[in-house]
């Protein structure tokens, strides 16, 4: 049976699921204990598990990360949570050179089976120390699986199954979606850690995306479709390993693609998308490849500049149009 519940709930589910499920889990970071998590995903589980399994971190991004990569090799399963992607970059020493390469650098005699989960995106009015995304980052990084659960279900599923993995995890979770309430299809949510999946079918222009841009992809579908435009939405999910093969068959059908990407066009991760396809469907295409991305500065912290610099439903729905030749 259905339920409906917050993204935010999913989430804490998904913890208490996994703590009361395995004593090898615990969960580092700052304020997610007695605070109760800076987004109050931890709310209540101090109180649950106690403070050996709930730690509260000092301010340092550098030491707690890293103390979750000896806790893993320790033979722990510790999930780390950073309060903001940004704050992440003090930490991408054990993240890249430790986590992500130890397997390669033993030989495959040692496995770092770490989550680090971290808020991203921007739209809040916290500036920008506090608002980007750089998901794209550590996509470009072997040795790391990158998950970015849009959906309640992905919000509630992934956690398990990204603890099941014998190897580093990094979740990124939209600030924005944290209030998002939608429908709990299965108790357990949705555990596949390695596709894409087609949110809403189409047969006029694909549009692909991941995260908190989801939300605007589907709106800007549903005003296309009123304006006669069968508009496909491809929900990555999983930014590596990525399934190109659900992108791939999508476009082979529509024959157009918009790449919808909240972080810098320059270098983003819609570059690389648009490259796969210029490499494997490019005979496929009917018009070039449209991305929307967010402006190359720094996320302005007045809410009109910060709306002006992330993708909207209209420059979602007005690249669809390009994509179409304008007849939208």
């Amino acid at each position: 049976m259905s339920a409906r519940q917050t993204y935010r709930d999913a989430l804490r589910e998904a913890h208490r699921s996994a703590l009361g499920g395995d004593p090898r889990v615990l969960l580092i970071g700052e304020d997610v204990g007695r605070y109760g998590g800076s987004y109050a995903v931890s709310r209540g589980l101090l109180d649950e598990f106690g403070p050996d399994r709930i730690v509260d971190a000092p301010l340092s991004e550098l030491g707690f990360v890293g103390a979750g990569v000896g806790a893993a090799l320790g033979g722990l399963r510790p999930i780390v949570e950073i309060m903001t992607v940004n704050f992440s970059l003090l930490a991408l020493d054990p993240i890249v050179n430790t986590a992500a390469s130890l397997r390669h650098m033993s030989g495959g005699q040692f496995h770092v089976p770490l989550v680090i989960r971290m808020a991203t995106g921007a739209g809040r009015q916290l500036a920008a120390q506090h608002s980007h995304s750089l998901e794209g980052w550590y996509a470009h990084v072997p040795g790391l699986r990158v998950l970015a659960p849009a959906t309640v279900d992905d919000a509630r599923g992934m956690l398990g199954a990204a603890l099941d993995d014998p190897d580093p995890v990094v979740i990124f979770e939209h600030a924005q979606l944290y209030n998002v309430d939608g429908t709990l299809t299965a108790p357990g949510g949705d555990p596949d850690i390695a596709h894409a999946r087609v949110r809403r079918p189409g047969g006029d222009v694909t549009l692909v995306t991941w995260g908190g841009m989801l939300p605007r992809t589907l709106a800007a579908a549903a005003e296309l479709a009123e304006a006669g435009v069968d508009a496909a939405v491809v929900d990555l999910r999983v930014l590596r390993p990525l399934d190109m093969a659900t992108v791939y068959e999508s476009v082979r059908r529509t024959r157009r693609a918009v790449l919808v990407d909240e972080s810098w066009r320059s270098g983003g991760f819609a570059a690389e998308l648009s490259a796969r396809l210029m490499e494997c469907a490019f005979y496929d295409l009917d018009a070039p490849v449209e991305r929307v991305a967010t402006a190359e500065v720094p996320i302005p912290y007045a809410r009109q500049l910060e709306e002006a610099a992330l993708p909207q439903v209209a420059s979602i729905v007005a690249a669809a149009r390009r994509c179409l030749g304008g007849s939208a």
